[in-house]
This record gives C-alpha cells, structure tokens and sequence, in this order.
C-alpha cells in the first residue's frame, strides 16, 4: 500500500513539474492585458456590489495604439455569482455610487470632455445624465433620503472671478495674490475695459490679458508654478453642489469663495455635511499648506471649524453609520512625517479626542455599519494590509496578510468585500467574512495569467549599521537551474518614501518579464522607505545618498553571496529618486555592467526649480539653495557632483512633459557623460509626464521597458 501512495504522490509531483512547464514566460505585450479592479462599493443590504474594471483596448483614432478605459460592474454577493458588466459606452464610466435604496447606481461619464453625473436605474432602462455642469462634476455622493446628490466641481480662477451665479458680488480673493507692484488685489476686479494695445493703461492690462487667455504669453506671480505637465499660472479651486437626482434644477452651491474642499459626507439626517478644505484669508494656498475639517448646516448655511491648527493637516473625516463618531487623520505639514488616526464623538470637543497609536501611514477610513469597528488600509512591510480598529478596546487588528495588497474595499453587514493584488494575480475582486476569513475570488479578470509560468519572491532581511531591519526580496529566474549563474538586476524604488513588495502592483510587468528573460531581481526596502514606521522613514533625512546605497547595495550583495548569480554581470535600474540613488551608487562604484535611469534627480538644487515637487529639498535638507550651509549639503548629496566618476554605461530616460522632477538635470547628466565621452544614451519620450510607467502611453511604457532590456543585452554580450 505504501509503495501504491509513493508512486501516486510521484506522479502527483510529475504533472504539476509538467503543468508549470507547458505555461508560456510572462511577454511585452502582456502588459496590455492586465485588468486593475477598483471603487468596491456596496448596497445597501450587500446584496450586490458595484466596481470599475481599468483596461487597455485599442485606440479607435490609430489602431496600433492603445488607450485606458474604466467600465462598471456589478456582482451579486451570493455564492456562486459571476460578474458583469454594466456600462459599454465608449467614453467610459466611473465613481461608482449606489443609491440609498440600492434601487439606482449614480456613475460619472465624460460629455464632450468633461465628467458628468448619470444615474441609472438597476430595474432597467438607459442611464440618465442629471448634471450638465459647465465645469463638469464628479465624486457622487447620494443625500440620505435618496432625492439629492452631492457633487464636487473644479472652478478656474479666471472662470470664478467672472461667473455670475457662483461668485454673484464678483468678489476677489482676500489672501495677497502676490502680483509684485500691487498693494492689494483691486486689479483683480472684473474690468469693463476694452483690449486696445495703445489705450490707455486700463485698455493696455486688457490686451495683455487677452494675450494670456489666447496662450500667447504665460505670466507666472504664483508659488507652485508647474503641474504635472507644464508651468501654468491657472488657479483652480474644488467646490461642492447639491442638484436634485431628477436633474431639473440647477444645481445649488455649498461652498464658496477662493477656496478648495474634498472629502465630503453627509451626516445621517442629510441636515449637514462633513468636508476638508483649507479656509485662510491671510496666506496664498500656495503657502498654505495646513488643511481643516468642517461641518456646513445645509438649511441654515451655518459653516463652522470642527478640526484645526497652525502647521497641522486635518483630513479624511469619515462619519459613523449612527453620526456618533468621526474618524479622522491629521499629521504635520512636513512631508517626512506619520498621519495619525483619531476618533472623537460628532458633538465633542477636542478633550474627548482619542488618538490611538499607529506606527504606519493610513487611509481609506470606512466603518462598520454597527459603529463597532474603523477599517483602514496602511502600507506596511512590503504588502498593504486590511487593518480593523476596535472602537470599545482602542485595539487594532491585523486582517489581511504581508503578501497582498488590498486596493479597494467596502463593508457589509456580515463580509468584506475588496480588490486585492498580488504575484499570483495582479488584480481581483474578492469576499471574506468580517473578520477577513474564509475568502472567495469573485472575478477573473487576469485568468489569463493562471496559464503564465511566474516567478515569486522569496523575503529576507538583514540589520544595518544604524541597527534598522531592511527587508528585500529576492527572484530567481524563470530558467533557473541549480548550480548555473545569472544576470542579476538591482532594482531601487523611488519616492523615496515609497515601498515595494508582494502587495505592491506597479512592478508586477517588469518584474515578471526580466525574470522571464533569464535575469535574476533584488529589490529592497532601504531606510527612507514608507510602510516600516516613522524613525526609519526619516533616517534619509540629510542624507540621500550614501545610507540608503550601503542599504541596497547590501541586498545586492547577501544576494550575490547566495552562488547563483554572476557577480560580473550585475545590473541596475531606478525610476525618480531611484533614478536619483542608480545615478549615485554608479557614481561611487563600478561593479555594473549597465545602470538605467528614469525620471531621476540629478542637481538638487536645479530640482528645487524646475520641479513641482520642490519641497522635498526643504522637507529632506532643511532649508534652501541659497543658505551656505544647505547649498553644501546639497552639492555632496547631488550625484551631478561626482558625474566625472560614472564609467558604467548609462541610459537615461526622461519624459517630455514630465515637470514633477523636472527635466533640465537628465540633459544635464547627459550632456556631462557625452563631454567626458562616457558611454550614454539619453531617451526622451515625448508628451509623457512622471507617470509613464504606470499610467503612461502604453506604446511608451513598453517602449521603455523594451529599450532597457536591449541596452542592457548590448553589454552582457561582452
């Protein structure tokens, strides 16, 4: 019998060595085929739950490109049941939001370019447009009583100076405008002045504003100058309306003035609203960096500070079911810092706040329909687990595991439901109990993936000299056999305070396709990184460069030391701050056959202008380019510094429009390798911003994923 079970578990092991064998390496092109599962939100009884599906199809306009497209779906929560789908529209659908009822779903769709709210009835029918907003609206939120809904809409300032209905009085902002040789805004006023370039001096400001509404000049007096895509001196401000679901009246404004607001909630009588935002009179919202919870009575138009306070940042209120309790997260304005969560009764003041102690940084507050728990998300060690706060204990619990991560989700009376990434799948829709048990995949979106031989991480950690816990994670590739060695790559995330790992999607493609191409990975969380606590995301401050280098590079080499892979063929890559780190580490030593850089740092104190995410050079260094001390901190920690070290082969990405990091110091750094005759090549994708890897062109994402592979093929050849 024995011999029987020995020969049975044999053949077991044979046909699974056979299955993992006939499946297809991950492709290029499969990138194309990932569907992201996102905006899980429930009915009212959980009966049925309605998300969006993001997908790449093909672009009408040019067939051999490819755009994004969200759809919305819907599942019934019973055993057994399939998604579909409900929204075929070319133009897409989004924000889901059900009814009070769960009678009609409430979805923005884009109407010659701009979103616009439909309701769409679940017993049938067409869905119906209920807002015709000049300036578009979004983020739905039904009233209790189920007859109104709440939409929030981005006003240009220009468009707000001048509108009649939303600024009546054509009132001008109270904060200082910084235009230089005005004492106050008076010029700001709507003028009856005819444009004419040899009036007089009413007539002439006129012309020069008409020269900047037809795109022929761009006057900048505004602190935050570049977007994500270009310098822009547009202002725009984020407000709330209130428009009856049957779409007759015009829609009524909640809140007003030069100002933006988010976060909304109704409390549970639909009398008032919850809602963030950032009211000062005295400082330019460029400056003002603070942020405020607010609580509006709307019949009586009663606005009133529930949460505040100078160098402090109060958001994400979340309302009980019963509007008991409201939960909330605050942190300081400084970039490098933890959120807090809290909790305080509706009616209290600030001696019943109860702040309950959280080493990580969270999000997505959701209660319990009973009051009984607060449910969050939080980056953490490498996943982004489901985290449960106990409202009587004050305990919180740790519901999903450190090998997924869980991306969207809503509660019901009795279950969880939620989209969850991880290695095995890169995006589906799930079920579990309230407690996060016994667990059931709802959708296959990627099953296609189920037919792909993958390769999974394998965590280890070591301690550094600063006596910190790093973890990283380890791929072999998809040929590995005992006793050969491989290629490794060395991949750095940016941020810096971003963290990868098994729970974390925006890798998943390349990690995936360089295995399958016979390399080895090492990734790694290095001291600066989110998701392990205050004191090790601060342990960069100062210092860029070297810390978390002896970090990476220790991965690398713990990696190494395991004997299969080839220590002379190591390679290295990074995207932002790792574009940063690549260009350093390659800049301080020449073990790499190949570096690639994208979208990287390279002259801190250029970054500080020509980026619009400036303020990590004060945040990081402590102060400006212009102060001695700082401007030297900034020459060490700047890998232009030390350009004339780099002999490893470089390329070098940049995106066109990319205006987050700017990209003056990429040409910079190629034009230093190209004098010092240093192999280089500098790819420029035009048009792309920061975003190009994740939610980039895709014909660009895979051209760069693609041109990295080959530049680095150039070199392990020799």
């Amino acid at each position: 019998m024995k011999k029987i079970y020995s020969f049975l578990f044999l053949l077991i092991l044979f046909r699974c060595a056979l299955a993992q064998e006939n499946k297809s390496a991950i492709n290029l092109t499969d990138m194309l085929k990932i569907k992201s599962v996102g905006n899980v939100t429930l009915n009212v009884d959980a009966s049925k739950a309605a998300f969006t599906v993001n997908s790449i199809i093909p672009d009408e306009a040019n067939k051999i490109d490819y755009k994004y497209q969200n759809q919305i779906y819907v599942t019934n929560t019973t055993a057994g049941s399939k998604p579909y789908q409900l929204t075929f529209e070319k133009e897409g659908a989004s924000q889901p939001a059900w009814s009070p009822d769960g009678t009609q779903l409430a979805f923005v769709r884009g109407v010659n370019g701009k979103g616009q709210i439909f309701v769409l009835s679940m017993n049938g029918g067409e869905a119906k447009q209920i807002t015709t907003f000049k300036y578009g609206a979004s983020n739905p939120l039904w009233s209790p009583d189920g007859k109104k809904i709440l939409f929030s809409s981005s006003i240009p300032m220009t468009d707000l100076l001048k509108d009649s209905l939303l600024n009546p009085n054509h009132e001008i902002p109270k904060w200082p405008f910084e235009k230089p040789g005005f004492v106050d805004n008076s010029y700001l006023k709507v003028s009856t002045a005819k444009p004419n370039a040899d009036g007089n001096m009413n007539e002439i400001r006129a012309y020069l504003s008409q020269d900047e509404t037809d795109k022929k000049a761009i006057v900048l007096d505004k602190l935050n100058f570049q977007n994500e895509f270009q310098i822009s001196s547009e202002m725009s401000f984020n407000h709330f309306f209130l428009t009856a679901v049957d779409g007759d009246a015009t829609p009524k404004q909640i809140t007003t003035g030069f100002n933006s607001f988010r976060n909304a909630s109704f409390t549970p009588d639909g009398l008032k609203i919850i809602f963030s935002g950032d009211v000062d009179d005295l400082e330019h919202p460029d400056r003002s960096l603070e942020s405020e919870i607010f609580i509006k009575d709307l019949n009586k138009g009663d606005f009133k500070m529930l949460l505040g306070g100078k160098n402090n940042r109060y958001s994400d209120a979340s309302l009980s079911s019963t509007g008991k309790w409201l939960a909330y997260l605050s942190s300081t304005t400084s970039f490098v810092s933890i959120n807090e969560l809290s909790i305080m009764p509706l009616n209290g003041s600030a001696r019943d706040i109860i702040t309950i102690p959280f080493d990580r940084n969270k999000s997505n507050l959701t209660w319990s329909k009973d009051d009984k728990y607060l449910y969050f998300t939080s980056q953490s060690n490498g996943a982004v687990p489901l985290y449960r706060l106990n409202v009587a204990t004050k305990t919180i619990e740790t519901l999903s595991n450190f090998e997924s991560g869980i991306t969207s989700f809503d509660i019901g009376k009795s279950g969880i439901i939620y989209s969850k990434t991880q290695v095995s799948n890169p995006s589906e829709l799930y079920m579990a109990d309230a407690n996060m048990k016994n667990e059931k995949q709802l959708s296959s979106f990627n099953s296609w993936v189920n037919d792909k031989k993958l390769s999974f991480p394998e965590k280890k950690s070591f301690t550094n000299e600063q006596g910190m816990v790093v973890e990283y994670w380890v791929m072999k590739p998809l040929n590995y056999k005992e006793g050969e060695k491989y290629p490794l790559l060395l991949e750095i995330h940016g941020g810096p305070s971003a963290m990868w790992g098994p729970g974390e999607t925006s890798m998943w493609q390349e990690f995936q396709y360089f295995c399958a191409k016979g390399y080895g990975i090492v990734f790694s969380n290095p001291r600066g990184s989110g998701g392990y606590g205050l004191d090790f995301l601060r342990a960069n401050v100062n210092d860029w460069g070297t810390g978390p280098s002896k970090d990476v590079l220790t991965a690398l080499d713990k990696t190494v030391a395991e004997g299969w892979a080839n220590p002379d063929k190591l390679l290295i890559t990074g995207g932002s701050y790792a574009g940063y780190l690549t260009a350093w580490i390659i800049s301080h030593d020449q073990r790499f056959k190949a570096a690639c850089a994208q979208r990287g740092v390279y002259d801190l104190a250029t970054f500080f202008g020509e980026g619009n995410a400036w303020r990590l050079v004060p945040n990081y260094f402590g102060g400006y380019p212009w102060e001695p001390k700082v401007k030297e901190l900034l020459i060490r920690e700047s890998p232009i510094t030390y350009v004339q070290n780099i002999k490893t082969p470089f390329i070098i990405f940049h995106g066109g429009n990319d205006r987050r990091t700017g990209f003056v110091q990429g040409e910079m750094m190629f034009r230093s390798l190209k004098v010092l005759n240093r192999p280089v090549e500098y790819v420029v994708h035009p048009n792309a911003t920061h975003e190009i890897t994740r939610s980039g062109d895709n014909r660009q994402r895979m051209d760069q994923l693609l041109r990295t592979y080959e530049f680095f093929e150039r070199y392990l050849a020799n």
